[in-house]
C-alpha cells in the first residue's frame, strides 16, 4: 500500500521489516504528522503495532517526530555488501540441497530452526510464493542431518542472503559459513557479482562471520515502534 511516497507493508504481525512504513523519500514534509496519523490508523484497524522502518533516505525531521509520539527505538541493524563474488573460496562442505522453488521440506526445516509458529510459517509461505524473483533455497547437511538453512534472492547482479540459520545444536562449527558460501557460489553462477544481507547490529556471531567473509555496512537503519493501544 502506497500512501503519498510511503509504502505501508501489513504480514499479519509477522517481522517487522514485512509489517513497518517505509518513507521513500528523504526531504522534509509539511504534512508529516498527518501521515503519521493516517499510518497509525491503518495499523490500528489491523490489529498491528505501528512501526516505521528508518534509513537514511527518510525525510528530514522524521525521526524527531516520531520520538516524540512516543515511539521508541528497536533493533538498530545494518545493511551490509559484499562489493565482488569473484573471490568468493569454494565451500568443504559438499552435503547440500539446493532448490529454486520453495518447497515443503526447506520450509520445515526452516520452521524448526527458528521456532516458527504455525502461523508465522504461513506466512512465510505466502511472502515467498508471492516474489517474482529468483530463489535458491538451501539446505546445508552433516552426517545426512540438516544443520543450517538460508534463502539467496537474485536481483539485477545483487543476491541478496535472508534467514540464515544455524540448528542451535550444531553452532560455531563453521555450518553457518558454509551455507553462506554455497550460496554465493550458487548466485555468481547464476550472473551475480554482488551480495548484501541485513543483520542486527547485536548479533555479535553473525557480525563476525559477516567481517570474515568480507561484508562491509553501507548503512545503518533502525525501527520506531508504537504499540497498539489495547482498550479494555
Amino acid at each position: 500500500m502506497l500512501d503519498d511516497g510511503w509504502l505501508l507493508r501489513f504480514a499479519d504481525g509477522y517481522t517487522k521489516r514485512s509489517n513497518s512504513i517505509s518513507p521513500l523519500y528523504n526531504q522534509y514534509e509539511e504534512d508529516m504528522i498527518n501521515k503519521i496519523m493516517r499510518c497509525e490508523a491503518c495499523y490500528a484497524n489491523a490489529g498491528l503495532d505501528t512501526v516505521f522502518k528508518m534509513t537514511p533516505f527518510a525525510p528530514n525531521g522524521l525521526d524527531q517526530l516520531l520520538e516524540e509520539r512516543g515511539y521508541t527505538i528497536v533493533d538498530p541493524s545494518s545493511v551490509k555488501v559484499l562489493d565482488n563474488l569473484n573471490d568468493i573460496t569454494l565451500p568443504d562442505v559438499t552435503e547440500i540441497e539446493v532448490e529454486e522453488t520453495l518447497t515443503s521440506k526447506w520450509l520445515d526445516t526452516l520452521a524448526v530452526m527458528h521456532k516458527l509458529s504455525d502461523k508465522n510459517k504461513a506466512i512465510t509461505n505466502q511472502l515467498l510464493s508471492d516474489s517474482y524473483l529468483k530463489h535458491g533455497y538451501f539446505i546445508l547437511y552433516h552426517q545426512s542431518e540438516p544443520v543450517a538453512c538460508g534463502l539467496g534472492v537474485l536481483e539485477d547482479h545483487y543476491v541478496g542472503l535472508y534467514d540464515i540459520i544455524t540448528a542451535e545444536v550444531q553452532r560455531n562449527q563453521g555450518f553457518g559459513e558454509q551455507l553462506i558460501l554455497h550460496i554465493l557460489n550458487w548466485a555468481k553462477m547464476n550472473g551475480a557479482t554482488k551480495s548484501y544481507l541485513l543483520v542486527v547490529q547485536n548479533n555479535l556471531p553473525a557480525n563476525k562471520l559477516y567481517d570474515k567473509l568480507n561484508y562491509q555496512e553501507s548503512y545503518s537503519y533502525w525501527y520506531r515502534v508504537k504499540k497498539l493501544e489495547v482498550t479494555k
